[in-house]
């Protein structure tokens, strides 16, 4: 109250958001991104510090290249983005180009991407920064706008995403939080490394609400030798295969209980990538003797790489299954796009299992939708940590169902596509029964409608007592102690008995 009464609710808010640990004092640490904002002058780093340049060591190119966000895929954009302040989005509309079109960097510093040992065979995942949150474990605050201070392997994650924007959180707000590696290929000397990290931006500064910026995820491949001294090959970059891939959040009071605006977007392009390999900064001829990096006609020397020869490989798209997996669990169940699942259930004489969702449900987008945190009820993210991910939910849908997840706007847009006939009745089907914010589907192989039911309404139910819940709507099983389980799966069966004339005709 009397921090409220020195400060105000607006000064008390910014007073918060660099007040980690919130004991109301701020020690040289929290005061540190005034001070820089303040001074112009950052100190070096404790990495810096550390890092002395090996005067033989190699240095990596790396560009950024950036398109900003298509405001028009907003869905806010379609009342012209009535009722939201001008203010709020100036960071997001001010962010047109990357902070750092180009970086040089030092080979070393991504050894931080090398496996540990006990994880040198191709495709067993590992974590390089591990996620710290769980559906127990809560959310951390949106009330902040500097990021912490990076240690260990974020440092060199930190750095390369600052070149697209100088505030970056490399731990996301919500699980599944960090960055996820695994061996795509393996060679006497070399390893690529496939890798797959979650994090997010602060678009806004004092005196504005904080403004989240969440791409779906970064991913990407670096081509290293085992001892980190060169880098043959980086790339890194958001997917834009979809037509929806950055989470947007921003805040509209001076607290953390502030109402809070969501909305999802597309953005074109957001990646790093490197210019060549890793040279070395300094070169000596034969005898030992520094030689200038350029011949007598003044041209570049050219370095020549030998080629590597991969004795063990897989394919990126299994490479990078295998971190979807690690860091969804639920992924366990492959979901196939819309309508190659309604192609694979004829086949198979199975069911479709199917999500709709206003926002993904494998990008850490969290489908936090029209609330304030934390998350309303309903949201992908509620339904992949607790009932997708339980044992006895996986093993009756890889046994009985095609699960497949899609987006609403583009279930719209193969509706209004006439090319296919059966594809838009499919969608038509699908889009009858859906209900904001996410609604799970029961279906034949020819889109006929089984069973529903909408994720709010679940989440409600599972939430009652069970002595409170009308035996018609769904009965608990004494299975498991977990009612959304138990539900979940006696809505799952449910399907399936409904679905038993039909199948047997």
């Amino acid at each position: 109250e009397l921090a409220l009464k020195s400060l105000g609710s607006e000064g008390l808010f910014l007073f918060s958001s660099l007040d980690t640990n919130n004991d109301l004092y701020l020690s040289p640490e929290e005061f540190k991104p005034i001070a820089e904002k303040l001074t112009g002058v950052a100190p070096i780093s404790e990495f810096e510090e550390e890092e002395t340049p090996d005067p033989s060591g190699e240095t990596l190119s790396v560009v950024a290249k950036f398109q900003p966000l298509v405001m028009e895929t907003m869905t806010k954009s379609k009342d012209g983005f009535l009722g939201i302040s001008h203010v709020a989005l100036s960071g997001l509309r001010n962010w047109t180009a990357p902070a750092a079109p180009m970086s040089m960097m030092l080979a070393r510093q991504f050894k931080a991407f090398l496996p540990p040992k006990n994880k040198v065979d191709v495709g067993d995942p590992w974590w390089i920064i591990p996620s710290e949150l769980n559906i127990f474990t809560g959310y951390l605050s949106n009330n902040r706008f500097y990021p912490p201070p990076p240690k260990g392997k974020e440092i060199i994650i930190h750095r390369l995403l600052s070149m697209f924007h100088p505030r970056p959180f490399v731990k996301t707000r919500f699980a599944p939080q960090g960055a996820v590696a695994c061996i795509q290929a393996i060679s006497t000397f070399y390893y690529t490394i496939a890798f797959r990290i979650h994090a997010e931006f602060q678009l806004n500064e004092p005196p504005d609400f904080p403004f989240w910026f969440s791409p779906g995820q970064f991913t990407g491949h670096i081509i290293l030798s085992k001892d980190s001294s060169h880098v043959r090959e980086f790339k890194l970059f958001v997917p834009n295969n979809r037509s929806l891939n950055v989470d947007m959040e921003w805040l509209y009071g001076a607290s953390e209980s502030s109402n809070m605006e969501v909305d999802i977007g597309y953005l074109p392009q957001m990646e790093l990538e490197s210019t060549g390999p890793s040279i070395p900064s300094v070169i000596h001829d034969e005898n030992g003797n520094v030689i200038d990096s350029r011949d007598p006609s003044g041209e570049p020397i050219q370095f020549v790489f030998e080629e590597i020869t991969w004795q063990q490989e897989i394919p990126w798209e299994e490479a990078a299954q295998k971190l979807e997996v690690a860091m969804y669990p639920f992924k366990k169940v492959s979901y196939l796009p819309f309508t190659q699942a309604f192609e694979r259930a004829k086949a198979e004489k199975k069911l479709v299992h199917s999500i709709l969702l206003w926002g993904a449900l494998d990008d850490q987008k969290h489908n936090k939708l029209l609330s304030a945190s934390p998350p309303m009820p309903g949201s992908g993210r509620t339904l992949r940590e607790t009932v997708l991910e339980s044992s006895p939910i996986l093993a009756l849908l890889n046994e009985s169902f095609i699960s497949s997840w899609s987006l609403v706007k583009e279930l719209e847009e193969l509706q209004t596509n006439r090319e296919n006939e059966f594809y838009s009745k499919l969608a038509d089907l699908h889009l009858e029964k859906y209900n904001f914010p996410v609604e799970m589907i029961i279906c034949l192989p020819n889109g006929t409608v089984v069973h529903h039911i909408n994720a709010n309404y679940f989440l409600d139910i599972t939430s009652m007592k069970p002595e409170d819940v009308e035996s018609s709507i769904f009965s608990f099983s004494t299975n498991f102690e977990d009612p959304s389980t138990a539900t979940y799966l006696q809505f799952l069966k449910e399907g399936l008995q409904r679905a038993k004339p039909y199948l047997q005709t």
